[in-house]
């Protein structure tokens, strides 16, 4: 009897985690570059003596979905999608270099060119800062070019370039924060090879349809391994009512 309680408890505890990464997912389905989370269930041996015949079921990440977003033209100068693989380079909130598809960018009342998660947008030398200007315009390069205030069109100043980088999704992990780390820690190099287009945004990869398809079989599962329990229970009740009665 313990073998099915055992069974259906972590298989209930588990399909939980996986709802709560689907509906994770669901959550940020409009969100700007987002990409989403993949997992998978796995079945596991416990370790231990006399639990050679238990099974434990587990639900793990097995990593992020590469999938390119539609892209969406808004006609904005300071938003910026990646052309094909790529990601914009931004400080996190542990103050270390994290990547990120999200193109969304603004200048904040300091004059730091950020997304719009908050995240400072890196260039080669650190946080790009903007100084007061009449037009903004980012290049496919990444190149950060201003009119200043008072100055002519004719006068055009390059004030940074915002680091695009390509590393391999592999070398890649999703943080706490929502952003991408290198699994090293150490930031990736710049590819020159990363081009943007400006005026245009690239929305979150999530499929709404399947994922809703699979938040509705996660909650079978549950109620499946609901009703085993309840099945044990009814099972051992009436097991000792047969050895109460003999």
């Amino acid at each position: 009897m313990d073998k099915l309680l055992y069974v259906a408890m972590t298989g209930a505890k588990e399909t939980l985690r996986a709802q709560a990464a689907n509906n994770h997912n669901l959550a940020n389905a409009s969100t700007t570059g987002f990409r989403a989370d993949l997992s998978a269930f796995q079945s596991r041996a416990v370790a231990g003596a006399g639990y050679a015949s238990r099974v434990y079921a587990t639900n793990a990440s097995t990593g992020w979905d590469d999938t390119v977003g539609p892209m969406q033209s808004t006609g904005n100068p300071l938003d910026i999608a990646i052309q094909g693989p790529g990601f914009i380079a931004v400080q996190g909130p542990d103050g270390k270099e994290a990547y990120t598809r999200a193109g969304d960018l603004h200048v904040d009342p300091s004059g730091l060119l950020m997304n719009g998660t908050g995240h400072l947008v890196l260039g080669d030398g650190g946080p790009i800062s903007v100084p007061p200007s009449s037009s903004i315009d980012i290049g496919g390069d990444g190149t950060v070019s201003v009119i200043p205030l008072g100055q002519t069109p004719n006068t055009v100043a390059a004030v940074g370039r915002i680091k695009l980088v390509n590393p391999a999704s592999s070398d890649l992990v999703t943080g706490t924060d929502g952003l991408l780390h290198t699994q090293s820690g150490n930031p990736a190099p710049a590819d020159a090879s990363v081009k943007v287009d400006s005026g245009v945004l690239e929305g979150s990869n999530v499929n709404i349809a399947n994922s809703m398809v699979t938040m509705i079989e996660l909650a079978r599962n549950f109620d499946m391994q609901v009703k085993a329990i309840r099945s044990a229970e009814d099972n051992g009740a009436a097991s000792t009512k047969i050895l109460q009665t003999s």
